[in-house]
């Protein structure tokens, strides 16, 4: 799974990696949270096809899941895209899709965040209705909290395979497997810019926060990174073997 993409910079990085660690790695699915990829926030369809012909096979998002109206009717569609499937009732969209055998589910926090619904009972309520159709279960818990996170990794180990964190942009070390068999790590990183603040340009970033009055964000430029995680599961069981750090960088 590659972390938030950002900007063209990031959708670059994806086009650059994915479709060489899919034959170095062999890898079975490709994960991508794409919330960011029109010029730092929302998503476009332009920038989800981008996407797709990359190599990636579902895109997750969050927060920002809606900053751009053109791409309120792609979650409506058959495309596995998805949203945080703790958003209140009637939001367009899907929270969760199968792909390759998996189930991949989107959730977001509520520690520091928009009002949504309770992420443990949403997804405790999706594991009772749709659990049974597969054993390998792989949730994007977009976070701002690493106290949420790993309240989340603790909360569902055993019962899903993994509980990956995103939102953040700034890839954590603690990736491990819990002792029940979830892989949980609580952020990837992002795919974008490296010399910037979380992707956007540091001038701009600085702007707002010395004088509180709001100023447009650009993505930055220059070198990408490209940071992701890379799960070994068990298809019969459910339980992940391993979750390693895949990062890369390019100028």
């Amino acid at each position: 799974m590659v972390g938030d993409v950002v900007g063209k910079p990031g959708l670059k990085a994806v086009r650059e990696f994915v479709p060489k660690l899919r034959t170095e790695l062999k890898l079975d699915l490709v994960i991508a949270n794409g919330e960011n990829t029109a010029n730092g926030i929302g998503m476009t369809p332009d920038t989800v096809q981008d996407l797709y012909g990359s190599g990636v096979d579902v895109i997750t998002s969050g927060n920002h899941a809606w900053s751009k109206r053109e791409i309120i009717p792609y979650p409506e569609s058959e495309l596995p895209l998805i949203r945080p499937m703790n958003y209140p009732p009637g939001v367009p969209g899907h929270g969760y899709t199968f792909c390759k055998g998996a189930l991949v589910v989107n959730i977001m926090g509520r520690v520091f965040m928009p009002s949504v619904d309770d992420p443990f009972r949403a997804l405790d309520g999706l594991l009772e209705e749709v659990g049974h159709r597969t054993k390998v279960v792989i949730v994007d818990a977009h976070t701002e909290a690493t106290s949420e996170i790993g309240a989340l990794g603790w909360y569902f180990d055993g019962r899903v395979s993994a509980v990956l964190g995103t939102h953040t942009h700034i890839g954590t070390t603690d990736g491990r497997v819990l002792p029940k068999g979830t892989a949980f790590i609580s952020d990837i990183g992002m795919a974008g810019p490296r010399d910037s603040v979380i992707g956007n340009v540091p001038e701009d970033v600085l702007k707002r926060f010395m004088t509180q009055l709001y100023s447009p964000l650009g993505v930055a430029d220059g070198p990408v990174i490209f940071s992701s995680v890379l799960l070994d599961i068990d298809a019969n069981t459910g339980k992940a073997k391993s979750i390693q750090r895949i990062d890369r960088e390019a100028p």
